[in-house]
């Protein structure tokens, strides 16, 4: 019998939304994953069957009887095979080898030097072979890399803009999938981090987050109603560069008054203080250094003024702030809630949430991580 394009399609939508919802609730009986998707039993019952053939998912015991014979549990199966996720800033590399639940098996950091495509494309070389190399013997075995950058990303994964790291039209993917044979996904890192948060940290059943990450930059990512929003055309979320003073300080993007000088590690070059980096001001901060506290405090209330502005302008259930900066909180946090409550329009305010980042430095590159395991399972191959 002749099977129409349209019915493989949707029998492959079916497949990947019983296999994401056994993911996320499980362990669940065929019966229940029927009830959650609105899928009919038979139906059910025949894509578990390919998913288990697959070892994507597992029979793990008996579960509690409705009234006739105790049903068979089902759950994901996350050791069925691995994802690699890197997050490129300018300072450095950083990559881990997770399982498909995304607990990190191996992880890996390595300096950044010079900042040409080339010179970056070796390093991040030396940080994903040795991952590769520590990679569990899976049924799937490596199935994806997820990387966050810091700069713009469009649909297909061409970086066109990084201003940091002064790239225009980088075709990273690319390369990276002819070298390893495996699929690559590319985004924003804050795109990658509020998946990440999304996924296994502060912003978990959150529907409408806007993750802030602060680091050497400025960048949002945003998840409305559940998904992860990118714009028309792949673009959205760069938000370091929505101007807080209109005759500001002269900005790389060729803007004036860029949040990011104002609120990101970039700031610390307007002031007197010696050149340091985040780590070493923290300690300074530590001891009490009056002029390091101020500098912080001012930083806060920059950073709230934009995140008022975020708060004002999308009304998010949630704000989670990570990145490096996240390491002065204790110094940053008091004055940009201060801001933030004084500011923010009453009602916008009223349910909001705002958290630093649970996952520390690790929210993008487990976001990344997550990405490449999205994108595998999103492509689960299906018998017709």
């Amino acid at each position: 019998m002749r099977i129409t394009g349209d019915q493989a399609l949707v029998k492959k939508l079916n497949k990947s939304i019983v296999l994401d919802t056994i993911r996320r609730k499980g362990p669940l009986s065929r019966t229940d994953v029927s009830e959650k998707t609105g899928l009919n039993k038979a139906t059910v019952s025949n894509l578990t069957l390919e998913l288990i053939e697959q070892n994507l998912v597992e029979e793990t015991g008996l579960g509690e009887s409705s009234g006739g014979r105790k049903p068979l549990m089902l759950l994901f199966n996350g050791s069925a095979g691995c994802v690699i996720g890197v997050e490129l800033s300018v300072t450095r590399v950083k990559a881990i080898l997770t399982d498909l639940k995304g607990t990190i098996l191996q992880e890996h950091v390595l300096p950044l030097g010079q900042l040409d495509e080339d010179a970056v494309f070796e390093v991040i070389g030396k940080v994903i072979q040795p991952l590769i190399d520590a990679a569990p013997q899976t049924t799937h075995g490596i199935v994806g890399i997820g990387i966050g950058v810091p700069g713009m990303v469009d649909e297909s994964g061409l970086i066109l803009y990084a201003p940091n790291l002064n790239w225009e039209g980088v075709d990273l993917k690319s390369r990276i999938e002819e070298k390893y044979n495996v699929p690559v996904v590319i985004d924003n890192e804050a795109n990658a981090g509020a998946a990440g948060e999304r996924e296994y940290g502060a912003g978990r059943h959150v529907r409408h987050l806007v993750y802030v990450s602060a680091g050497m930059g400025i960048g949002s990512g945003m998840i409305i109603d559940g998904q992860l929003y990118k714009g028309a055309w792949g673009y959205a979320g760069e938000t370091g560069h929505m101007s807080i003073e209109s005759d500001g300080r002269l900005c790389s993007c060729g803007n004036q008054g860029c949040w990011e000088l104002y609120a990101s590690e970039r700031a610390y070059s307007y002031t007197s203080l010696p050149a340091l980096t985040t780590a070493e001001r923290v300690e300074q901060a530590k001891v009490g250094d009056a002029s390091t506290l101020e500098m912080y405090e001012e930083i806060g209330r920059r950073l709230g003024i934009g995140v008022t502005n975020l708060v004002n302008g999308f009304n998010p259930q949630k704000i989670v702030v990570g990145g490096p900066l996240t390491e002065a909180k204790a110094w940053i946090e008091p004055k940009m809630l201060a801001t933030i409550a004084k500011r923010a329009l009453p009602y916008h305010r009223r349910e909001l949430s705002i958290s630093f980042s649970e996952l520390g430095s690790r929210s993008a590159v487990l976001g990344a991580a997550h990405l490449a395991v999205a994108q595998f399972l999103g492509r689960v191959r299906v018998s017709v």
